[in-house]
């Protein structure tokens, strides 16, 4: 019989797999880990890939400090194609010609969703509407009012550009939909688009290169993964805790 695993505490970065939602990866750390207090800061859409904070014992305390701060992104646009959930793993609801673009004008449109805004959540989403997710709503074809939310675009940089795809990086704030914003940027540039990969590389003054992939962690001892745990005094400030 294996004895309960002493309380941990701290933060654990992980790499998310785009295979797994991010109760997937809390759900396979509780059982590695063999505490039920774990949770996230922040999840993420099962196609995205990168950064997930982990949230161990008593820092879960902390979840909405930790979930309150910038995040970081690199992803991929595909124009010229509309979804219903405007990413790939949608249904494709409209296809129109893409037009012949350059980098530049590409880059002058995204400049334009640069600062704060309001952004209403899309319908295929997990924020609640009188108790019920909105996807939930999306799935039997229906459309539900949504209330926009405030949110602020520090940069967003194409990085790399061979049509109908270009690659971006962008900083922004919490509660930011990325496939919403790659969704009416189509809008803007006159032919659609959805977004097609994306990856969170930071949150806040944590980075994706600090994290751990689950294959990785699922080959370490508990007293390994314990030294590998963020002491949450240094990642938040003493008025947060």
């Amino acid at each position: 019989m294996l004895l309960p695993a002493k309380e941990m505490e701290g933060i654990l970065l992980v790499d998310k797999p785009s295979d797994h939602t991010s109760h997937d990866v809390v759900a396979r750390l509780r059982g590695k880990l063999r505490l039920k207090r774990i949770g996230h800061a922040g999840t993420l859409d099962p196609m995205a890939t990168g950064l997930l904070v982990i949230l161990v014992g008593k820092a879960t305390r902390v979840s909405q400090y930790l979930m309150g701060v910038d995040k970081e992104y690199e992803g991929t646009v595909e124009l010229g194609k509309t979804t219903d959930t405007q990413d790939a793993e949608g249904q494709v609801m409209e296809t129109r010609p893409v037009p012949t673009l350059t980098a530049p004008e590409i880059q002058t449109a995204m400049n334009g969703f640069l600062g704060d805004q309001y952004q209403t959540p899309p319908m295929y989403s997990a924020v609640k509407i009188d108790g019920v997710p909105l996807y939930k709503s999306a799935r039997k074809g229906q459309e539900v009012e949504r209330e926009p939310r405030f949110i602020r675009l520090m940069e967003w940089t194409l990085t790399g550009c061979a049509l109908p795809r270009f690659d971006f990086r962008l900083k922004c704030t919490k509660g930011t939909y990325v496939r919403t914003l790659a969704h009416d940027l189509g809008n803007r540039l006159g032919c659609g688009a959805h977004l097609a990969a994306l990856r969170r590389t930071g949150a806040g003054q944590f980075g994706v290169a600090q994290a751990l992939t689950l294959d990785q962690i699922n080959a370490l001892t508990l007293p390994e993964i314990e030294r590998r745990l963020i002491p949450v005094v240094a990642a938040v400030p003493p008025v947060a805790l």
